[in-house]
């Protein structure tokens, strides 16, 4: 059998046998070819652009494969860009099992491997950045752009259009299923370059797809499909809440039968639901049903896609976010609605966003057909349903009341919008160039004249005129900036460089072009006072304000504590008005807001390259750790069920930031321990995110398939700070008296009574009238804990400062092992 491997170590160059020995490849791999995969490997091998347009499904994966062989064997560097780092994996694993692994590296933004590799897989903004940092000059041969309709996505579409501008040389493959007109670029690549550019395009898809409008109500529906054997189904939702809501009320269908519960329950094993909304999602998934979102750990969304895999799913209840890279077999789409809110208003669908979604209806090797069906707005199914209950009676019918549409979040649509959505053509990709500092920063510093590069890229991009005129107005402000804060240098004579502008030398080493806000956090901790026992969380703090803010949870924050406020108001005799208005002035915990905020506003006025980032002032991390919660508490706390998923990976991104962030020079040990903790918290949830991050920064290149060590929570550097917060959780709740929460600790036989625990404590309150519980309190001064027998002492911190009552506990390893949190026995609570 043909090799590909083998193919690239012969060392041909010529196109015609290279695509001979890629052709023999597919024949031998029994892979048949459809007429556009060979049109555009015929395009691509003969050294042209390719603008592949092709429905979901029809092979443009190994139309890339073969871009990249043909790339590689003629001694050309090519790049794989995608819009989503899973995708990017994906693709990189992919490779390294066609091409080998030595020819294939990925960078991310947060971590490389086998950087200097033929073959990159990386993100598109990563691509951008090399292609603005060294312009035509850069190493790249080949470009394979994938979902190459986000051209056009509002805040990342200048990642998709500077490669097209910056690198005339390279040959370019842009594939996406909807891409509208395209007449714009193929011009656009023939004019920059010397190579000819091909439209590849048919509408044809392997499995085509069968529309219908349903006027019937959805349990109805979602039941006819399961009768004529067209599940898997998959019903989109546009919001989360929405889509786990539907999964529930779907239970009530006999979705599966008997025989497939039992292989569901053996396919899911051992599997841990041991956060608040697994208990929901297993009894989800083990009828037959899932649910698919952001909002979700990725284990539970990695469950949900690999049962569907295996065929044991029948309903899969998400958003429109599985469009883009997550293979799931789907034989039906069912559309709940036509219209979405975009983050500005309820819109229509758009081509687009419909056909991105329909085109996962229908499997290759599995259907012959797929269906796309569509539920008419709710008032008008119950309308009709109305309708033909009081059909004959007109007594009924004169009586009827019609129900109006909802007054917020819809948009009028029907049979028609559906039929145009189905049949049209996508929109015309609409350019959505942007200057940045970080993008001034890069031309300007690249070799040559960078005053030039600048002009030239403000001048010669897609916007049209009167938008280019205002990129050239803020290219300018943002140069006067950089230049009057001696960021840049101007030289009298050009260096070895040839550059007449540069960055200064004295800053160079600075900068953090794709986070401009790291820099502030590393200057910010030389004023830190690293001997206060507040020191690890505000490091903590500072390193949050410069994090992108996870509304769900600030909102979530800031509802408990209004909701909270409102209480102790009404008990001190409030009245209503002045409720309401002391309200409007509440916001989330910010802690050094005023101190940090004066520190930024001196930071950017010296270092204009931030531009317009700002600080985002929150408590997450630091909430939890001082409150002493759990992952799962946390959630339950603040009524964050349906998004855990973005409570993980704002906590992921948190422990990345302060491991990358915080130099050697600003460590404590108890800010090692603190840091420490969330690593260990984070994988005793979901480890996924973190190890295949630091598999990267190892540069390990092992498939995700193949599994890192079993991860042992007792055995975690983080382990003693969650046996020692969960130590002083209990301190808060003996000096807030709540005995009953406290009973609920598990002891050598059964529970305590909360009677016990009050007893116990009667003498303490006898002597002393508060337990302390600042920052020193919580210290490991007043804390031991023994790896080797479990056993615990917390002291409790008395006013006059005697410090003789202790409690006393030992940590069930095995319990704590099972349930991914630190489980200790309550022993006593007694003077010493």
């Amino acid at each position: 059998a043909v090799d590909l491997t083998e193919l690239l170590d012969a060392g041909t160059t010529d196109p015609d046998e290279l695509l001979d020995g890629f052709m023999s490849w597919t024949a031998e791999a029994g892979i048949e070819l459809y007429p556009a995969q060979e049109e555009a490997l015929l395009e691509l091998f003969a050294d042209s652009h390719v603008i592949l347009n092709t429905p979901t499904g029809s092979g443009k994966s190994l139309v890339a494969l073969g871009a990249h062989v043909a790339a590689v064997a003629s001694g050309r560097r090519t790049f794989y860009t995608a819009p989503i780092k899973a995708l990017v994996s994906e693709k990189f694993f992919a490779l390294c099992r066609d091409l080998g692994s030595e020819r294939v590296g990925m960078m991310t933004g947060d971590a490389a491997v086998n950087a200097d590799a033929p073959v990159i897989c990386c993100t598109a903004e990563v691509l951008a950045n090399l292609a603005l940092r060294e312009g035509g000059k850069a190493d790249v041969g080949q470009v394979v752009m994938d979902e190459f309709h986000y051209y056009s996505d509002r805040d990342r579409g200048w990642a998709w259009q500077v490669p097209l501008l910056e690198l005339p040389d390279a040959q370019f493959l842009l594939m996406s299923a909807t891409l509208g007109d395209t007449d714009f670029f193929i011009e656009e690549l023939e004019r920059r370059g010397s190579r000819s550019a091909a439209l590849v395009k048919t509408e044809d898809r392997p499995v085509p797809l069968l529309p219908k409008y349903c006027e019937t109500p959805t349990h109805e529906t979602i039941t006819e499909l399961l009768k004529s054997d067209m599940a898997p189904v998959y019903i989109v939702h546009f919001t989360q809440r929405s889509a786990t809501e539907a999964a529930g009320a779907l239970m009530s269908l006999d979705v599966t039968t008997k025989d497939e519960k039992a292989e569901i329950k053996e396919a899911i094993g051992d599997f841990r639901f041991d956060t608040p909304v697994g208990k929901d999602l297993k009894r989800f998934v083990s009828s037959g049903i899932g649910v698919h979102h952001a909002g979700l750990l990725p284990k539970y969304r990695l469950l949900v896609e690999k049962l569907a895999q295996q065929g044991l799913l029948k309903l899969i209840c998400g958003t429109d976010t599985l469009g883009v890279g997550v293979n799931v077999p789907i034989r039906t789409v069912l559309f709940t609605q036509l219209c979405k809110y975009d983050g500005q208003r309820t819109r229509v669908l758009t081509v687009r966003d419909f056909k991105q979604i329909a085109g996962r209806a229908g499997r290759k090797g599995f259907d012959d057909v797929g269906h796309v069906w569509v539920q008419a707005p709710e008032h008008v199914i119950a309308n009709k349903v109305a309708e033909a209950k009081a059909q004959g009676d007109a007594k009924k019918l004169k009586k009827l009341r019609k129900k109006g549409p909802p007054e917020r979040g819809y948009v009028h649509f029907d049979e028609k919008t559906f039929d145009r959505l189905f049949t049209g053509e996508p929109e015309t990709l609409h350019s959505r160039f942007g200057v940045s500092h970080a993008m001034m920063l890069q031309l300007l510093d690249r070799p040559g004249d960078g005053c030039a590069a600048v002009r030239h890229r403000m001048l010669d991009n897609h916007d049209p005129r009167s938008t280019q005129r205002k990129h050239i107005k803020r290219a300018i402000s943002i140069y006067r900036s950089l230049r009057d804060a001696e960021v840049l240098e101007v030289l009298a004579e050009p260096d070895e460089w040839g550059r007449t502008i540069r960055i200064n030398l004295d800053l160079q080493d600075e900068f953090a072009l794709n986070q401009p806000l790291s820099l502030f956090v590393v200057e910010a901790l030389e004023v830190f006072d690293k001997d206060s026992p507040e020191y690890a969380l505000d490091v903590v703090t500072l390193v949050e304000a410069v994090l992108e803010d996870p509304r769900a949870v600030m909102f979530a924050q800031l509802d408990k504590i209004k909701g909270e406020l409102i209480n102790e108001w009404k008990m001190q005799g409030v009245e209503y008005d002045e409720r309401m208005a002391r309200l409007e002035e509440v916001t989330w915990a910010k802690p050094l807001e005023e101190e940090l905020g004066a520190m930024f506003s001196t930071f950017a006025a010296s270092h204009p390259w931030v531009g317009y980032e700002s600080l985002n002032h929150k408590s997450v991390v630091r909430d939890m750790f001082e409150r002493a919660m759990t992952f799962r508490e946390m959630v339950n706390y603040y009524g964050l069920k349906r998004s855990e998923g973005v409570v993980l990976r704002y906590l992921t991104d948190a422990y990345k930031a302060l491991l990358q962030t915080v130099p050697e020079s600003a460590s404590t040990p108890e800010l090692d321990d603190l840091i420490n903790w969330l690593g260990t918290m984070v994988r005793a949830v979901d480890s996924s995110l973190i190890d295949e991050w630091e598999r990267l920064r190892a540069g390990d290149p092992s498939a995700p398939d193949e599994l890192p060590p079993a991860f042992d929570l007792v055995a975690a550097p983080g382990f003693a700070v969650m046996v020692r917060n969960e130590m002083f959780r209990w301190v808060r709740l003996l000096a807030r008296r709540r005995y009953t929460e406290l009973a609920e600790a598990p002891r050598d036989e059964g529970r305590w009574r909360s009677d016990d625990i009050k007893a116990q404590m009667e003498p303490y309150w006898e002597e002393h009238d508060m337990v302390v519980m600042d920052a020193d309190a919580r210290g490991p001064q007043h804390h031991t804990y023994d790896r080797s027998t479990g056993a615990v002492v917390q002291t409790l911190v008395d006013p006059e400062g005697h410090d003789e009552w202790k409690i006393e506990g030992r940590v069930d390893f095995d319990a704590s092992r099972e349930e991914g949190v630190a489980v200790i026995e309550l022993h006593a609570v007694r003077r010493l």
